[in-house]
């Protein structure tokens, strides 16, 4: 049973990496494996062992009382279906956790976005210098994927580019920083990437710990490229015509200031309503879609349906990347089978056994991360580990933060936001590797490094 598991779980894994040949979503094959894996592990009759284990026991216990009469006519394999249906359950209620968040996240933004609040920030860029464009553009990427998210700030921030850079290839090299830029900036955040947002879910991390210790060594992950291109490129970029004048009047028209302010609040918000109240993150970012929701509708009260149409939550709803949403069920619903079969912790014990150092351990994770996405790399790592002896900000969780995070800016296919940007600058896969590789790969490196340094100082501290 475990090896028809684990044949399903790779090939399904390899049709998503290569999506673009195949020419199918990867949304497709993520779905079908998760379905897929649970299905045989239900069909196929249980190993001695699963039925001897522990947590089948307690199961069987629990059934009893609470079903008796279900208990009494069931046959072995029935109670062994109704074992893996109730562990199925189990995961998905984590599971719904993180895809509520991303579905709050994902609409909040798009609420920003049809405000063009976004603009109350790229209508104030203005400079031509290139060294000085790229650091600006730069730290805005980073701190506001902190924010917000990489895959959504990518998406702004190439928005941006095409109104501030006109050569196409300045635009290409510039889109590739903003990817090193994005990644970075997202793993130092609770909400600033998927993986980070899964560890401070899944209690690995506290959202302050967090970002007290992660977000210097993601500042080198970036200033180390920065500095070293600071010394190379020269000149001003070719700028597109742009009426900044115009549009700074279109922000009031539309009510962009304060839905960017409020929106961005609303993100914020979310790890200090986990610190004060312990519920669930999804929660807190659903609070805060109800309060903007709200507000898009006090500011558009006066017009009519056909005119606000545009700027509702409703809409808001319709323009979300929902193939991104079943994406992360589908794999995240694979892996928990992974997890309930014990294949992740058999694979733990051998990286143990064979590997044995955790930071090692976190580098490799991260470097893999650049070739398959860091989802399901992250998702297999809490299914491994014990959080009985990996506890709550762990190192072994905040380095995994850190290099599930940046390890993908290494090539374009490996995080959301190199994905998001290649498709929208048709950046193609070799000229990545040429240009913006070695940059990435020095950045991730530095902050490891940087990492490993401060580390023992903050344990001390504690």
């Amino acid at each position: 049973m475990t090896t028809i598991i684990v044949v399903i779980f790779i090939l399904g894994y390899l049709a998503i990496t290569l999506e673009h040949p195949l020419k199918i979503n990867k949304t497709a094959p993520a779905l079908l494996t998760g379905v897929l894996v649970w299905t045989v592990y239900a069909v196929f009759n249980p190993t001695e062992g699963i039925l001897a284990s522990e947590g089948f026991q307690h199961f069987l216990y629990n059934f009893q009382i609470e079903s008796p009469n279900l208990f009494n006519g069931a046959s072995p394999h029935d109670l062994y279906v109704h074992y893996v249906g109730h562990q199925l359950s189990h995961h998905l209620g984590k599971i719904s956790e993180i895809l509520f968040f991303l579905l709050g996240a994902m609409t909040i933004v798009e609420l920003i976005d049809s405000h063009q609040g976004f603009k109350v920030i790229t209508n104030r860029i203005t400079t031509t210098d290139t060294r000085k464009l790229l650091w600006i553009l730069s730290i805005i990427t980073f701190f506001m994927s902190a924010a917000l998210d990489n895959l959504t700030t990518s998406i702004v921030m190439v928005s941006l580019l095409r109104r501030l850079v006109h050569n196409v290839d300045q635009r290409k090299f510039f889109a590739g920083v903003v990817i090193i830029a994005a990644n970075a900036g997202g793993a130092w955040s609770p909400i600033g990437d998927v993986t980070t947002t899964m560890l401070w879910i899944g209690g690995q991390i506290s959202a302050g710990n967090i970002i007290v210790t992660l977000i210097i060594p993601s500042l080198i992950c970036l200033i180390v490229p920065l500095v070293f291109l600071s010394f190379r490129l020269r000149g001003k970029v070719e700028r597109a015509e742009y009426d900044y004048e115009g549009q700074r009047k279109v922000e009031k028209v539309k009510g962009s200031r304060i839905m960017f302010f409020a929106g961005l609040g609303a993100l914020l918000f979310v790890p200090v309503f986990k610190t004060l109240t312990h519920l669930p993150p999804y929660l807190g970012m659903l609070l805060g879609l109800g309060v903007l929701w709200v507000l898009s509708e006090i500011i558009h009260k006066d017009e009519d349906e056909e005119e606000k149409k545009h700027y509702t939550a409703i809409h808001a709803l319709t323009r979300i990347d929902v193939p991104s949403v079943l994406f992360f069920l589908g794999i995240l619903v694979a892996i928990s089978a992974l997890e309930s079969t014990h294949i992740l912790t058999h694979l733990a014990e051998w990286m143990d056994h064979t590997i044995g150092n955790e930071d090692v351990i976190a580098i490799a994770i991260g470097l893999a991360s650049s070739v398959v996405d860091n989802v399901p790399l992250v998702a297999a790592a809490q299914g491994m580990y014990d959080m009985s002896v990996y506890h709550m900000d762990h190192k072994l969780w905040e380095f995994i933060a850190y290099t599930a995070g940046t390890g993908g800016s290494v090539l374009i296919i490996g995080s959301a936001a190199g994905v998001a940007v290649m498709g929208m600058e048709k950046i193609d896969f070799f000229w990545y590797i040429k240009r913006i590789s070695l940059l990435a790969l020095l950045g991730f490196f530095a902050g490891a490094a940087a990492y490993m340094v401060i580390h023992p100082l903050f344990a001390v501290a504690h």
